[in-house]
């Protein structure tokens, strides 16, 4: 047991444009501890940094990313809805291992892979992830929990944490069964006593998205693992009171 990871939801997303550099390094001036995002495949096989599969909430863009090639995925805008940051690009997966390479922060890389199958994804990421020898740093979670056992088995050495929204029996069992050290429910579906329970069975908990105050204190209180939050700047204001 030790103090409580924040990791930072897309970055700094409460604050700033999700899921870009500038996000991130908001995450890392602010004191997170890791960082969270998403990743899917351009039509070209990059590995991408983006949240929705569509491009229209996010970016100046219109479809989806799998149909676009990396060049032009580069070129639009990703901070359509904070316009006082200017102009931010989706960054592509390799750019922000290279900018955490310097850091000690770990970096939970979710595969947005239950729209899109994306094949050879896992493949993908984790020879990049190997290239920058971060396997021990690195925490890969997904909805899809068929990718996270083939992660498994590509990569035992890379920590994997299913994600999910609805309430699981013995959650900690259900990770270990699927080869997983950490997993990421929705704080709907972990109250307390599952939290303590899964910590005491050798698996990490790190829930999302925790915004509010008195939850993350709450979270502090009993030690969580760690959790995703959108505001790591308050979280971490909070966490010193402890």
């Amino acid at each position: 047991m030790g103090k409580t990871a924040i990791f930072a939801h897309r970055g700094s997303a409460g604050t700033h444009p999700e899921n870009t550099m500038i996000s991130f390094e908001e995450a890392v001036a602010a004191g997170a501890d890791g960082i969270e995002l998403d990743v899917q495949l351009s039509k070209d096989g990059v590995p991408v940094v983006i949240h929705d599969e569509k491009l229209n909430r996010t970016t100046d863009g219109k479809g989806y990313v799998k149909d676009l090639t990396w060049k032009e995925l580069s070129s639009l805008n990703a901070s359509v809805a904070h316009k006082k940051f200017g102009i931010n690009r989706i960054p592509a997966l390799e750019e922000v291992l290279r900018f955490l390479k310097g850091t000690n922060l770990q970096l939970n890389i979710e595969l947005k892979n239950g729209v899109f199958l994306y094949p050879g994804m896992e493949e993908t990421v984790i020879a990049m992830i190997r290239s920058f020898k971060m396997e021990e740093r690195i925490i890969l979670s997904s909805f899809n929990h068929y990718s996270l056992v083939h992660c498994f088995r590509l990569a035992p050495e890379i920590e994997t944490a299913p994600l999910y929204r609805d309430g699981l029996y013995m959650p900690w069992v259900y990770a270990r069964a699927i080869g997983a050290k950490g997993m990421h429910p929705s704080i709907k579906a972990a109250p307390e006593p599952i939290i303590v329970q899964a910590m005491a069975e050798g698996i990490a908990v790190r829930p999302y998205t925790i915004n509010d105050e008195a939850m993350m204190r709450s979270l502090f209180s009993i030690e969580c693992s760690a959790f995703i939050t959108d505001y790591p700047k308050k979280a971490v204001q909070i966490r010193k009171d402890y």
